[in-house]
């Protein structure tokens, strides 16, 4: 019951904090927990505590009876260039309105009966905000500043059991919210079925549900396997059907991967994740600007999204156990480019473009049940230059985007 009105409050926190946004493979979050994100977001074949189940339901079969929360706070710094426009809105914009977020987190597992553990995970899955002062858009007739933001926060209740003492399956709920917003582009509204639907509406929410199923396997003493699949989540803003495909559907894509975990020494862990991202499958992410040019408007069924493709992502991390109670931590990720060049000119509102990031961290347990964490990551700056990526309509020439990313993040965690 202690429990049960902790993650209450929680929730009631994380419902009522001024803003979330995390993105790092595409709008994706590279990782969930501390103790994860330290080395760049594995977690699919190790599993280290109870945010476990962000990456694989099977894995909070491992990790004992516990209770983590943390924060992290997100510092991105996000732009755009525009050259050779006929419309003249050649220029340099600057999209940080605002520049710290916080994510915050928490997880709780508990084996309830011999082999058989519930979880309960409370995380930010990622996110994109844009803001510009200075409207990229005024020259072709916006006013007031440009945006958006995009917020997701998963709850995610899990079951896993365990067979013989070294495999385990897993399965659990991803109960999604999502919050949108969008200001500042009136010039749209002219190519939108709905054209009061485009801007300035305010905040809109969904609430989607998918499923999450994984498998963690002990091969070796020394090898740990896990695999995770997550299904679609069918999300949509009825406050902009006439800003995304399909009448406002905005769906997180599915995804699934495969991760590795070697235990060097009994000190030293080396891990890996391959996980893949499909964005292409989200008609209102993935549908080309040329739609529009084609004759398909706005928030039509074959309306234009902002041409994201698949995404692969490949995590590096390790961890050195220094003593009993100081653990370090370290990882490198890349992940493969979403946004194509020709379609830089609407992911000035999104240019989730990095692709490649380094993390370290540490923990320090105070006791035998109680631990403290720290990770920090840099997402290094990436640009990717428009190739004709403005149509002739708002005046030709290219868009250039660019993106990187600070996080920082502090847990604290304690066996029961």
């Amino acid at each position: 019951m202690r429990l049960h009105g902790t993650t209450r409050a929680l929730v009631a926190v994380v419902a009522a904090a001024p803003g979330f946004a995390g993105a790092t493979n595409g709008y994706f979050s590279n990782g969930n927990g501390v103790a994860s994100q330290g080395m760049a977001g594995v977690g699919i074949g190790l599993p280290q505590d109870a945010l476990a189940a962000a990456a694989n339901p099977a894995g909070i079969a491992f990790v004992g009876n516990r209770v983590d929360g943390g924060v992290s706070l997100f510092l991105p710094k996000r732009g755009a260039e525009i050259s050779g426009n006929g419309y003249g809105a050649d220029g340099n914009y600057d999209g940080n309105n605002r520049s710290i977020f916080a994510l915050p987190e928490f997880g709780v597992t508990y084996e309830f009966l011999p082999n058989a553990y519930a979880g309960l995970a409370l995380y930010a899955n990622g996110g994109l905000d844009t803001g510009y002062a200075h409207n990229p858009f005024q020259a072709f007739g916006a006013t007031g500043s440009a945006g958006v933001d995009l917020e997701q926060l998963f709850l995610s209740p899990t079951i896993a059991y365990k067979l013989f003492d070294r495999h385990a399956f897993g399965i659990g709920l991803n109960i999604a919210y999502q919050r949108f917003t969008a200001s500042g582009l009136q010039p749209f509204t002219g190519q939108s079925v709905a054209p009061g639907n485009v801007t300035d509406q305010g905040a809109d929410s969904s609430v989607g549900v998918g499923v999450h199923l994984g498998y963690t396997g002990q091969i070796t003493p020394a090898l740990t396997v896990g695999v995770t699949w997550a299904s679609k989540i069918h999300g949509r803003f009825d406050k902009y059907k006439g800003l995304f495909a399909d009448g406002g559907s905005f769906d997180i894509p599915e995804n699934y991967g495969l991760g590795l975990s070697w235990k060097v020494t009994p000190a030293w862990t080396v891990a890996a994740d391959f996980q893949r991202i499909l964005y292409g499958n989200v008609n209102s992410i993935a549908n080309p600007l040329a739609n529009l040019l084609a004759g398909n408007a706005l928030g039509s069924s074959g309306g234009p999204g902002f041409g994201w493709r698949n995404t692969n992502v490949i995590k590096i991390g390790t961890s050195y156990e220094v003593t009993s109670r100081l653990t370090l931590r370290a990882g490198y990720s890349h992940s493969s480019q979403p946004v194509a060049s020709t379609e830089t000119f609407l992911n000035i509102l999104a240019p989730g473009v990095v692709q490649n990031q380094a993390t370290l961290g540490a923990s320090w347990k105070s006791d035998a049940k109680t631990s403290f964490g720290f990770f920090y990551g840099h997402a290094f700056k990436k640009t990717v230059n428009g190739d004709n990526s403005i149509p002739a309509a708002f005046g030709g020439g290219n868009a250039n985007v660019h993106l990187s990313e600070d996080v920082v993040g502090v847990s604290l965690g304690r066996q029961f």
